[in-house]
């Protein structure tokens, strides 16, 4: 299924780490600094330490592009977990929701291979449904938590913050309910046709009673109107 690209560019290096002496080769932050390219660079190790593990920030010729760093070996256990419908979801810097490990898969599944070969999963049939069922229910109770603990104090920057980590998580679960993968967040919340609730975000409100209100309408579209 094709999906739309984001202004950011991804370039990964994929390859089978069997040995320090393979992994140094190719993930030596020095090799990636000789190019000349402004930005930071990290090793692995020093940004991450799950599915994003190292790499570099950079910009290319006035394009912004991410350098991932990843391990053939690893991502197919992950393929392996999610052909069962397994996967984990890591805390990461820059992400409301954290990032799913089948995230991994999904950049095989759609990336542009620029050099050698790399198999071509599809989005597995157990993992649509057990990712569109953990999203759907961690959206439901960051609505709750939402409603009952910051509502409820008047609290306008918890509320808000746990009702933009409810709209990500239902998008989530929406687009994987439909074998679509997100790589990110980015445009997650339009790609999920969610995206009418954004100018909701400007208007919260400050009392307990408005912002009740403002979760009460943010369930609605996201399980009433066929979430």
């Amino acid at each position: 299924m094709a999906q739309p690209l984001d202004d950011l560019v991804g370039e990964m290096v994929v390859q089978r780490l069997a040995g320090p002496a393979l992994a140094n080769v190719v993930t030596d932050p020095d090799d990636v600094r000789e190019l000349g390219w402004a930005g930071m660079v990290f090793a692995p190790g020093e940004w991450g330490g799950g599915v994003m593990n190292g790499g570099a920030w950079l910009s290319v010729e006035g394009r912004r592009v991410d350098l991932h760093y990843r391990d053939l070996d690893e991502i197919e256990q992950h393929l392996a977990a999610a052909e069962q419908g397994r996967f984990k979801v890591e805390r990461l810097p820059f992400y409301l929701a954290g990032i799913p490990t089948y995230v991994v898969v999904g950049e095989l599944a759609i990336a542009r291979v620029l050099v050698g070969a790399l198999p071509r999963p599809g989005f597995p049939a157990a993992l649509r449904e057990r990712a569109a069922r953990f999203w759907t229910e961690a959206a439901r109770l960051s609505l709750g938590y939402a409603e009952e603990v910051y509502a409820a104090r008047g609290d306008a920057l918890g509320c808000g913050g746990g009702l933009a980590r409810a709209v990500v998580e239902a998008a989530h679960g929406r687009l994987a309910a439909r074998g679509m993968w997100a790589l990110n967040e980015k445009r997650i919340v339009a790609r999920a046709g969610l995206d009418g609730l954004v100018p909701r975000f400007t208007r919260l409100g400050g009392t307990p009673q408005e912002l009740r209100g403002t979760v009460e309408e943010v369930r609605a579209v996201l399980f009433e109107q066929g979430g």
